[in-house]
């Protein structure tokens, strides 16, 4: 009798801990600040308890004294990746970071290496907090009664990321990373950016593929924006309703939200045209976007690295970004021309240069990579970055309503002066593999 007592005791504990939402963890040792959950370097996750780290090897604790919850923090010399059990939703997670006796640098991302925070530095001593804003998914479609009528068709390589898990996945990351506290509350408020698309704004989770869409939220004020990437490799307008990606969005997006969509790439690799079915399914997002009360955008697809005798772009993409034009005019949406920008950016890199922005790395650069990787399709973190800002570049300069949201961290961006790669920084992440995503 004890030992069922025992069993529904832990069954109804890890039930409940899955319908939270709001949490308060205390990194470091065994000195724990009241009302929060202590987390130390022996936490590995466990479903049971709903929270943990995917990998404990490397982690360590350090205890300075002083004040409970900021006087001790949790580091480590490799990435480290905190998951919570959450139900989907957008969140705001405050993270309390630094050394009060030494010094730190950290950067976060969350789920499939979504940019969040960039080399955050603290001087000797000091904690700072930071908050971010995150949207958390499941594959189940929900409609506005939270009743369950539908999944979404995921791939096979889809149920090894991060960002279909039922778990929020917070990764740690730079040279000295330290966290000394993490809360978690509910943001039921934030303006929703759904993108779609295909793998050049999928949420990439392995290095040394990115897409423009992932780093997106680092460029929007937290609490008040939020991104919500359902883009995927492969897809294209027809394959993003025939698996359901669209009936999710449908039945999650608000009034005031964005939908952000890109196509073309594959639609047009497909063997289709303009003309079989692509512009109606367009006519039709729009059409139901705009029902819903959310703001439909059109973002035309960024040219492939394809250079002439006079190092100019070629346009590969027949006439698949002049028809997103014609019908952002004809249905008076927005239009972020990023088929224009980027023929203009990659120009201006030349064809040398703009191999940086690329998947081109000699063999052997990454596990498994026997071969050279030479992609003029997708893109580096480099290059991933580079286009995100072109998409905030032309938020901010046609004074879109969502420009008053773009944070800081945008300070202008010059198409014909690209950022110097040697500048950028992205300290990698630990999933890496050489496979090369669907599409081209």
């Amino acid at each position: 009798m004890k030992n069922w007592i025992k069993i529904l005791t832990l069954f109804l504990s890890s039930f409940l801990f899955a319908q939270q939402t709001s949490f308060k963890f205390d990194f470091g040792g065994s000195r724990t600040e009241n009302g929060f959950i202590p987390v130390t370097s022996t936490s590995k996750f466990d479903k049971k308890t709903g929270y943990g780290f995917m990998d404990i090897s490397g982690l360590k604790s350090v205890d300075n004294g002083g004040n409970a919850l900021t006087g001790d923090y949790l580091t480590s010399d490799k990435p480290f990746y905190f998951s919570v059990v959450i139900p989907e939703g957008n969140y705001d997670i405050k993270l309390s970071l630094g050394d009060s006796k030494g010094t730190s640098e950290t950067t976060v991302r969350v789920e499939n290496r979504r940019l969040m925070l960039d080399d955050v530095k603290t001087k000797q001593g000091e904690i700072i907090e930071k908050i971010i804003t995150v949207h958390v998914k499941d594959s189940i479609i929900r409609n506005q009664n939270g009743v369950e009528i539908g999944i979404v068709k995921l791939k096979p390589r889809e149920r090894k990321y991060l960002h279909w898990d039922n778990l929020l996945t917070i990764e740690f990351n730079d040279k000295a990373p330290k966290v000394c506290a993490l809360t978690i509350q509910p943001n039921k408020t934030a303006k929703t950016i759904y993108l779609t698309g295909d793998s050049t704004v999928v949420d990439a989770l392995y290095e040394p593929w990115a897409s423009w869409g992932q780093m997106l939220p680092y460029f929007f004020v937290p609490k008040e924006v939020v991104i919500a990437n359902y883009a995927e490799s492969g897809e294209t307008l027809k394959a993003f309703e025939d698996r359901h990606r669209i009936d999710k969005i449908w039945n999650k997006i608000k009034s005031g939200d964005y939908l952000f969509i890109q196509f073309g790439h594959n639609d047009q690799k497909s063997g289709n045209s303009t003309k079989s079915g692509y512009r109606k399914r367009l006519k039709e997002w729009i059409q139901k976007a705009k029902q819903l009360g959310a703001n439909p955008v059109l973002v035309t697809s960024m040219n492939r690295r394809v250079f002439d005798e006079n190092d100019k772009i070629v346009n590969t993409l027949d006439d698949f970004p002049d028809a997103m034009r014609e019908i952002a005019k004809e249905e008076k949406v927005y239009l972020i021309d990023l088929n224009a920008m980027s023929k203009t950016l990659f120009e201006a890199m030349g064809p040398g240069n703009s191999k940086k922005a690329f998947v081109y790395y000699p063999a052997n650069s990454y596990p498994n990579q026997p071969n050279v990787l030479a992609d003029d399709t997708h893109f580096n973190t480099y290059g991933a970055y580079e286009l995100a800002k072109c998409v905030v570049k032309s938020i901010v300069d046609q004074k879109l309503p969502l420009s008053k949201f773009v944070s800081k961290n945008y300070k202008g961006f010059d198409l014909n002066k690209p950022d110097a790669v040697e500048t950028f920084h992205w300290p990698e992440s630990v999933f890496m593999e050489a496979l090369k995503p669907d599409g081209n």
